[in-house]
């Protein structure tokens, strides 16, 4: 006799747990997608191969950037690279003047 065992996946942005999967990431992740109508979310995975993809590493660059540290230092705290820190950091300033 064998034993299923499941996991709810839930949507980080709405909480939903109405998921359906959406395929797989070039490096065979399982991707979800929310299925609430009201979710801005158009498809997520539990685990991401890039660190600077999960959800609130670009705020923290932010409010580390507003804290006084420097890119590199934000870069090793936050195990993600530093053009990234740079990139998000321009992009973040585009929408601010705006």
């Amino acid at each position: 006799m064998s034993m299923t065992c499941y996991q709810e996946i839930i949507c980080p942005n709405c909480g939903s747990n109405h998921i359906i999967k959406a395929g797989t990431s070039a490096k065979g992740i399982q991707r979800y997608r929310c299925q609430n109508q009201d979710c801005t979310t158009k498809s997520f995975m539990q685990k991401y191969a890039y660190k600077a993809y999960e959800q609130g590493v670009k705020k923290q660059v932010v409010e580390m950037a507003i804290n006084g540290s420097g890119i590199r230092d934000t870069a090793r705290v936050l195990k993600i690279s530093k053009n990234t820190v740079i990139a998000t950091l321009k992009k973040k300033k585009r929408r601010l003047s705006t």
